[in-house]
């Protein structure tokens, strides 16, 4: 029975949070206020969903990436990255439900979203405001740089190789006038043999 009069509390009190800051906006929108019991009761509601339905993650990422990829693979990916967003919305929603009543402490949201649980999150922001940060690379630039030491290379080693073929033809020639000289002294003393 006392579980069940806390439960009841609970329930008032954010019924209470979520009539004061008004019907028009969502828990997650509430949640960003920087009015403390609009803050309080979005918090509390969207810790209460994203803790109630954390489980749902694993069933829209499982069933949406088996129909968009390879069956078992698909099946696989959806699994651990819904296991992951499940670990991450029920973590975010026991921190909002733990927390909501910290002045100027907003949580750690989640997406509204379960077929990725990060997509609009500060997280993602942080990545785009990340990736804004990076210097732009001129890939143009770095492409004919590229292709001007390529051109180099090769005419090094072609370079390289006609010097090696002279060299190997020289000592065919150099090999070939010896062999020549030598037949002919050979020659020359097989005569001198006769004549003597």
């Amino acid at each position: 029975m006392k579980k069940f009069l806390i439960v009841l509390t609970l329930c008032t009190f954010s019924g209470g949070f979520i009539a004061q800051a008004g019907q028009s906006d969502d828990v997650w929108t509430m949640a960003k206020s920087s009015q403390y019991g609009t803050k309080a009761g979005g918090m509390l509601g969207r810790g209460l969903v994203n803790f109630g339905t954390c489980f749902v993650d694993i069933l829209v990422q499982t069933v949406e990436k088996t129909q968009n990829g390879p069956a078992f693979i698909g099946t696989m990916s959806g699994l651990g990255s819904g296991l992951g967003c499940t670990a991450l919305r029920a973590t975010s929603g026991a921190t909002d439900v733990l927390t909501f009543w910290v002045p100027n402490f907003n949580g750690f949201p989640v997406a509204k979203s379960y077929a990725n649980c990060l997509e609009g999150t500060s997280f993602d922001s942080q990545e785009t405001s990340i990736a804004s940060q990076l210097p732009a690379v001129d890939y143009s630039a770095q492409q004919a740089d590229l292709e001007r030491a390529t051109q180099e290379a090769r005419d090094a080693i072609a370079a390289e190789r006609a010097k090696a073929l002279a060299d190997i033809q020289a000592e065919k020639d150099r090999l070939a006038a010896e062999k020549l000289a030598a037949e002919k002294k050979a020659a020359e003393a097989e005569k001198m043999k006769y004549i003597k």
